[in-house]
């Protein structure tokens, strides 16, 4: 099985400093310029895999929609297409949304009657559409962390790596710049820097 924690990083923006960073040398710490100009911004939906520490199957897009998430968990799937994946997200409407339920329903051969969205059946409510993704008989499902508790899923870890050894030291000169180093920087992680993270509070920050 799959175990995947998953969750969007939304509005991360492309600043381009106004002047280079002048680097470290002896005796002069690094300067960094604390003017810049913004680009505009884009969203990251992340899938952080608990038994290797890997980032895999990105999606940057503009958008955060409904179906924005469904595609991405469609995209996420089909690297495994029969495989059993559990994705581990927050309550985030999104994240419980009709698009996601007929996806499911249809990639898990479910033939039941989904019902009509505010008014009946599976797709009646948010708690209905929870309960239905939730379901341990699907080969697909989600497990959703407590309300004010999304620490407890393991891809808000890796952002904050993200923010530390990218964003905020960072400059771009434009939206697909930010978007292009999102990506390489993927790719550095998963090649030189990816492992489990030891899942147990002793009071140590995790160093990354």
């Amino acid at each position: 099985m799959h175990v995947i924690s998953s969750d969007e990083k939304t509005g991360i923006q492309a600043k381009e400093r106004a002047k280079p960073t002048r680097p470290m040398k002896p005796g002069w710490v690094e300067h960094q310029e604390f003017e810049y100009k913004r680009h505009g911004t884009c969203c990251l939906i992340g899938n952080f895999e608990v038994a290797t520490g890997q980032v895999i199957a990105p999606t940057v897009s503009k958008t955060r929609t409904e179906q924005d998430f469904k595609t991405h968990i469609e995209q996420t799937v089909a690297q495994d297409p029969q495989g059993e994946w559990l994705f581990v997200v927050d309550q985030l409407n999104t994240h419980k949304s009709e698009a996601l339920v007929r996806w499911v329903a249809h990639v898990c051969d479910i033939q039941d009657d989904l019902g009509e969205k505010g008014k009946s059946g599976i797709l009646k409510s948010m708690q209905t559409r929870a309960d239905f993704l939730s379901d341990e008989a699907h080969r697909v499902r989600f497990v959703y962390t407590p309300k004010h508790a999304s620490w407890l899923n393991q891809i808000e870890c890796w952002f904050s790596i993200l923010v530390r050894r990218l964003l905020k030291r960072g400059s771009f000169t434009s939206v697909q710049d930010l978007q292009q180093s999102l990506l390489d920087f993927i790719a550095f992680f998963n090649k030189t820097m990816a492992k489990p993270f030891k899942w147990t509070y002793t009071g140590r920050p995790l160093n990354i």
